[in-house]
């Protein structure tokens, strides 16, 4: 049977950003509603650079300017409606979606079988001391590096905080500034968390959903990002899914050999959806950003962080942040949040070629301001009309 639905790019890039939360205004203003965010999207990402400011808070203030820091903290460690592990890399997950860390948590176990039993010493010393003193940090710990490269290149209790936390028998129950700080797995889960490892399909199928619910329309190689995965299971889950008539195939114009899914009453919505022409300045790690292939392919943007590269092969800059204005890219931005000196500097400014100077730079520079407030700076450096 042929596909039906077709869709213009347009569509596509409106229903992504609706979803994504980043087309208008919201309403957001309550804890309760950073929670409802990060329900919708899935997953938020931790990133440790914080020379702007940490991925997790600066996704957050993106789709609710009123934010505040302590309303994740908050989240994840009194009302316990969030958890940490990891989704494509490390994140904050909603608490209701906890089983469905168990699969990795388990095949994790079984990787590192051989190296539980070689070190099985201190991970029994780290598990028993958390266990009779309480939650630990890896400062707590008071050895020191047995050598200076390799995988594991950590102290050896930080190796076994890190293999316990992965393999389940430890979680993150809140975090002290930055630092980790770990407890046995069921001092931290709320009573009655279903804790039933769900089959492999049940998985594929969890995330074929969060996609669905964080963007509004996927390819099957975005649901599976940096996962290895059975193609033939995937491909039944797809199929039980459309018979469902949870999703839908459509094509796109421009993507003849791609087949992306999303549902009827998305596509019904479209109409119903009122862009405003908003601009945010977003983090490299946000939702919207992180899978550059389907960013270049849907919002002609090829982005690349570049703190991760050689200095003198950066063409943008060091941490620069993608502008994204209404449903296009117009601008780069290399800042860095000096807090010390309560200054946020704008290092570059680099344009696209959609760039309307004198209109888009106005509400750049009031945007800066926001962000630059959100860091800790009052004065902004570097960025004039």
């Amino acid at each position: 049977m042929g596909i039906s639905n077709s869709l213009q790019l347009s569509d596509v890039r409106k229903i992504v950003l609706n979803n994504q939360l980043l087309i208008s205004d919201n309403k957001f203003t309550s804890k309760s509603d950073i929670y409802q965010i990060i329900e919708k999207l899935g997953f938020i990402q931790i990133d440790t650079i914080s020379v702007v400011e940490r991925s997790h808070h600066h996704m957050l203030w993106s789709r609710m300017p009123s934010y505040k820091k302590n309303m994740l903290d908050e989240l994840l460690e009194k009302d316990k409606l969030i958890f940490e592990y990891w989704s494509h890399a490390a994140a904050f997950l909603p608490m209701k979606d906890f089983r469905f860390s168990l699969l990795r948590k388990s095949n994790y176990k079984d990787k590192y079988k051989d190296w539980r039993t070689s070190n099985k010493k201190i991970i029994n010393h780290v598990y028993d001391r958390i266990k009779s003193e309480g939650p630990l940090q890896s400062k707590d710990f008071d050895d020191k590096k047995t050598r200076t490269s390799g995988w594991w290149n950590w102290k050896p209790s930080k190796d076994a905080l890190d293999f316990l936390f992965h393999s389940g028998e430890l979680m993150i129950a809140k975090r002290d500034g930055f630092r980790k700080v770990y407890d046995l797995t069921e001092r931290v889960l709320p009573e009655g968390t279903d804790i039933t490892i769900p089959s492999v399909s049940e998985l594929y199928r969890h995330l074929a959903e969060q996609c669905l619910s964080s963007f509004g329309i996927f390819r099957e190689n975005e649901v599976m990002y940096l996962r290895n995965y059975d193609r033939s299971v995937f491909k039944n889950v797809i199929e039980q899914m459309k018979e469902e008539k949870i999703i839908t195939a459509v094509k796109v114009k421009g993507f003849d050999d791609d087949i992306f899914y999303t549902a009827e009453n998305i596509i019904e919505d479209l109409k119903y959806i009122k862009p405003k022409n908003l601009i945010h300045i977003l983090s490299p790690f946000d939702n919207l950003i992180i899978q550059r292939k389907r960013l270049n392919d849907l919002f002609d943007f090829n982005y690349q962080l570049e703190c991760y590269i050689p200095e003198k092969k950066r063409k943008f800059g060091y941490f620069c942040l993608p502008v994204l204005y209404g449903s296009s890219f117009i601008a780069r931005v290399d800042a860095k949040a000096s807090r010390s000196e309560n200054r946020f500097i704008v290092k570059k400014l680099i344009p696209e070629k959609n760039l309307n100077n004198d209109y888009h730079l106005k509400k750049l520079i009031k945007k800066t301001a926001q962000l630059a407030n959100f860091t800790g700076c009052a004065e902004v450096n570097g960025i004039k009309n």
